[in-house]
Formats: C-alpha cells, structure tokens, sequence
C-alpha cells in the first residue's frame, strides 16, 4: 500500500486588509483628503475625482508611507497629507498611460478617457499633478516637495523611455529593469523616504526605508507584468495579455527569447505588429513560456527584490509597524489582481 505524506504547512499570506489594519483609519483620512483636494467649481473636476476614489486601487502607495512614518516615531497629520500627495501623483501617472495605451478598462471599469475624452483626460492629469505640489507646499518642507518632483520627474521619464521602446520585441532585461525603476520603484521608494524624513530618523534610516519602499516597488511591478500570463479578465478588470498587445516586452516574454526559441520570437513579433492575438496564439506563447520556465524566471526575480526590500527593515528594533512593512512584500508575491 503507497502512504501519501502530508504536505508540508504553509504560513498563509496576511491579506491586504489584515496588514493595513493598523493605519486603516489613517487611509480613510486619506480617501477623504483626496475627495476634499479635488472639490471645484469645475463641476467635471470633482466628478472624475470621486469616480476615480471609488474604482478599488488598493493604496499601497500611501499605506508605505503611513506605515513608514509609523516605524519612524512620526505621530502627526502630515502623514495623511503626504499619503494624498502621493495618491494624486499615482493617479496622475495613471489616467495619463491608460490614454498612452489606449486602454478602455481600469480596474474593471471603463477608464477615465473611455468615459470623458482624451482632451479632459489630459488636462485632468495635469490638474492632478499641479495639485499635488501645491498640497505638499502647504508645509514649509522644500526638502519633501524636492523628493516628489524628483520621484515624480523620474516616472514621467520613465513613461517616455517605455514610449520608445514600445513595440521592440529586442528591448534587453536591463533595459527593461531601468524602464521599471523610473516608472514604479522610486514613487515607493520616495513614500517609504518620507516617513522616515517626517521622523527625522537617522541617514541611514532614511536610506534604509528608501531601499526597502524601492525593492518593493521593483517586486510589485514583475508581479503585476506575471498577471499579464497568470491572471483572468474578472480579477484583472482588463484583457489577459492586454500588454503584448499594446506593444510592450515584459521579462517573461524577455526571458523567453534568451532561450533563442524562433516560434514565440514569430508569435511575439506577430503580435506586437498586429497588436491582437488569437486563442491558438495566445495558449501557444503560454505553453513556451511555461516549458522554458519564463514565468518561473521572472517570479524567482520578484521573490529576489521581495527578500532585497526585508533586508534593510531589520536596521530597525522590532514593531508592530515593522512586522507590516515585513509582511508586504509577502503579499506583493501572492497578488492574483
């Protein structure tokens, strides 16, 4: 008779909520200073704002900084204030690629440009960028405000590198990594910064959270590119495949060609150019990426950045906040959506 072995227990992920539940207060504060920050006489001003508060991101953005700031002794408002700071220039980055990409869905929903035009998309984004600096000058801060336009220049480069890069199915995996340095790592690293500068913690720190917020960053965008492969349109809220289509090489599809493997070098090629994909195409592709262990390769890369972003958080006495900030990129490894 064969005996089975039982299989080994696994600790279980902490869900999003179960991690935030310690500053779940202090985002709804955000949540608010965000609606509060977009109120205008501009009717349409407010009516985007709130559409886009209500379409389920999951602030972990803010929650960094929040959480950071907690590590870091900070116990005042500004927290919040910088945590909205932060919301609009994602949000910013984001209304402004969904028309780059010409994306019809966000988040399961009609994107903002779907709903509104391109013309008032634009100036909406804007609008939101302008508004953030103008919140994070409410402080006499101009070292903080200096990092934001920073972090904010670096992912605007960021979009405008990918732009000239798109559609080149011979991108290298380096510079695909610096693509998402510039467009994801450093707004995480910068959120992580700030809660630290808001506690006037030491250099080394401030340097710690930073690097911790900017391997995070890195291990959240590989997994967001897997969703891409791994995904399904209900969880997502957009087309499985929808960034081949829209001409951009992530580090499955780079990995893949490395191995010299001509039939999905042809199907990436054909797609990218045709910018649709079949069925028979698309389970193909998957196959090759599965036999030559791609999608492997590039979530052994996001386990890599996980464990680089827990690294600098043990220069930090153990805390409640720490556990959290530990505990995130655990979470970051396990997204489905």
């Amino acid at each position: 008779m064969i005996k089975f072995q039982p299989e080994p227990r696994v600790e279980k992920t902490p869900a999003l909520s179960q991690i935030f539940e310690p500053i779940r207060a202090d985002l709804e504060k955000v949540d608010r200073e965000f609606v509060r920050h977009v109120e205008s006489q501009v009717a349409v001003i407010p009516q985007i704002g709130r559409y886009i508060q209500t379409s389920g991101g999951k602030r972990v953005r803010p929650a960094v900084l929040l959480m950071a700031a907690r590590l870091s002794g900070y116990q005042g408002d500004r927290a919040v204030l910088y945590a909205a700071v932060v919301e609009f220039i994602h949000t910013a980055t984001l209304v402004h690629d969904d028309i780059i990409d010409d994306s019809e869905l966000r988040r399961g929903r009609l994107a903002v440009h779907s709903r509104w035009g391109n013309d008032i998309t634009v100036l909406l984004g804007d609008y939101l960028y302008i508004k953030s600096m103008a919140m994070a000058l409410t402080h006499d801060t101009l070292d903080l405000v200096r990092l934001l336009c920073d972090v904010t220049l670096r992912m605007i480069e960021g979009e405008l590198y990918q732009l000239t890069k798109n559609g080149d199915a011979d991108i290298t995996e380096d510079e695909h990594f610096d693509i998402i340095r510039r467009k994801t790592a450093y707004l995480f690293g910068g959120c992580a910064q700030i809660g630290g500068m808001l506690g006037h913690v030491s250099p080394e720190h401030e340097k710690a959270l930073q690097e911790y917020g900017f391997n995070l960053g890195i291990a959240f965008q590989i997994v967001d590119d897997l969703l891409d492969f791994t995904g399904d349109l209900a969880a997502l809220g957009k087309p499985v495949g929808a960034d081949l289509r829209e001409g951009k090489m992530t580090l499955p599809l780079i990995h893949l060609l490395q191995q010299g493997e001509e039939v999905g070098e042809k199907i990436i090629r054909d797609i990218i150019s045709s910018r649709t994909a079949t069925e028979e195409q698309w389970a193909e592709l998957l196959d090759l990426l599965t036999k030559h262990r791609s999608i492997d390769y590039a979530l052994r890369r996001a386990v890599e950045y996980a464990e680089r972003a827990k690294k600098p958080l043990h220069a930090f006495p153990p805390s409640s906040e720490r556990d959290a900030l530990l505990a995130l990129p655990d979470y970051v490894l396990s997204r489905d959506r």
